[in-house]
């Protein structure tokens, strides 16, 4: 009975927070009014520092978030694996940086070809310089632009890695990288930010990666986890998390990082950016609550696991909103996350997949909700560029977004259902029985992550 109040409880926040819609709007106004009040005759200068730092500055934040990655799912994996665990976020900040500098920017952000995919113009960033480009940073050197989209392109392959922790071969997992992202991350990229694509055309909202980083991953992970299949022993013996304060520190840093995430992804330091911050920070903490609460009646007990995790599903929540809702929205789009994305995960067993980390529950589950709750609450009270959603009396957005979802699951599915089939029998996915039980530390690696 307690689960079922718990829901209700949550369900009555969500229909308060809804009849402060109207207030929301009448304050974000200040947004259009900030953003109309420089004069024509000024126009601004070819390159905006402040906007550049900002840029730069959330670069940095979302890089950071990688190694933050590595350490929230090193925590949360048998101590005999945390530095096979760590090595694959951390190697896909060297993997993923020279492929986008070949052609990973070009294909995603180059000029169009069929609406699906961009040409190869800018491989090895010909043409991508320090001059601003008016498509995509009409205030900032391209070449800043190009790297703030590196950072997302680094972390989103990262994120699969909790679906099949503690038995993925490194080798394949290397050649699983490039493949991925050719094939998975590279075309989403270009269909909902890269002029021409689809899915922009269509006039879906997707401002920080909802469909591109996180349903991809989080849909990748699903297909891994179905494919890999369960680690040894799995639901046979118990496989706890080895270090918590390593996966507390980590969420903090993906908090921390997740400002420059959302906030950067306004290409501006201006009003926009600072609505996208803040939201981010309150549906985060809105989604913490919120998980913890609902673990709390359902377990009889509140989890620091469970709290972190809440906060990592309102963060992933908020991403495709934030540069279009207002705190209100944001605090109802954080508490129904935190309640969606910790159901997602408990149902992983009954389901009878093993994914080691919630990678499929956090940021395949919670990422839908994100683009779905865009087509709900986005206003173009809080970012003109955008469009109004369903509660703002606009129900073609929420149509849109569905559609968009689609795509990137059967896609994102499809296709990495594929590619880990063809690894398969070309490298092999898992490693041996005997590996697997040693530890990837030792098996993979040969080190240890504790000398004890």
């Amino acid at each position: 009975m307690k689960r079922p109040l718990s829901i209700l409880m949550i369900i009555g926040l969500l229909t308060l927070a809804s009849v402060t819609f109207a207030e929301e709007a009448s304050v974000s106004s200040t947004v259009q009014a900030v953003e109309q009040a420089a004069p024509e005759a000024s126009p601004p200068p070819a390159v905006d520092t402040g906007d550049t730092s900002w840029v730069l500055i959330s670069t940095a934040l979302v890089m950071l978030m990688t190694p933050g990655l590595a350490l929230f799912y090193g925590g949360m994996v048998r101590r005999k694996n945390v530095l096979g665990t760590i090595m694959q976020s951390f190697v896909a900040l060297g993997v993923i940086t020279i492929v986008w500098v070949l052609y990973g920017y070009s294909l995603s952000f180059g000029p169009d070809i069929g609406h699906v995919i961009g040409n190869l113009d800018w491989a090895g960033l010909k043409g991508v310089g320090l001059e601003p480009n008016p498509d995509y940073s009409a205030t900032i050197p391209h070449q800043a632009f190009m790297i703030f989209q590196m950072m997302f392109a680094v972390i989103t392959p990262a994120l699969i890695t909790g679906a099949f922790a503690e038995r993925f071969k490194f080798s394949t997992y290397l050649v699983f990288l490039v493949l991925w992202a050719t094939f998975v991350y590279f075309p989403l990229a270009h269909w909902v930010w890269g002029v021409g694509g689809w899915i922009r055309n269509l006039g879906a909202l997707d401002f920080a990666g909802g469909l591109v980083v996180h349903i991809s991953s989080g849909v990748s992970a699903l297909a891994a986890a179905v494919i890999i299949g369960k680690r040894k022993g799995y639901g046979a013996e118990p496989m706890p998390p080895h270090n918590l304060t390593m996966t507390f520190l980590g969420a903090a840093l993906l908090w921390f990082g997740w400002f420059g995430f959302n906030g950067g992804s306004a290409v501006a330091s201006g009003s926009l950016a600072t609505s996208a911050f803040v939201v981010t920070h309150i549906a985060t903490a809105a989604a913490a609550l919120s998980w913890m609460s609902v673990e709390w009646a359902h377990r009889g007990k509140p989890t620091a696991l469970g709290a972190v995790s809440g906060a990592v599903a309102g963060l992933v929540a908020i991403t495709p909103a934030s540069g279009f809702v207002g705190p209100m929205s944001s605090i109802a789009i954080g508490l129904t996350a935190g309640a969606i994305c910790y159901t997602a995960v408990s149902l992983k067993t009954k389901l009878g997949y093993d994914d080691s980390l919630d990678a499929v529950g956090v940021h395949g589950i919670g990422g839908t909700w994100g683009a779905i709750a865009t087509g709900l609450f986005a206003s173009k009270a809080i970012n003109p560029a955008g469009n109004d959603g369903l509660f703002f009396g606009n129900p073609s957005l929420l149509m849109n977004q569905v559609i968009s979802v689609g795509a990137a699951w059967v896609y994102s599915f499809v296709v990495t259902l594929i590619l880990l089939k063809v690894l398969d029998v070309a490298m092999g996915l898992r490693v041996d029985e005997e590996s697997e039980f040693i530890g990837l530390d030792h098996s993979l690696h040969g080190e240890s992550g504790y000398m004890l």
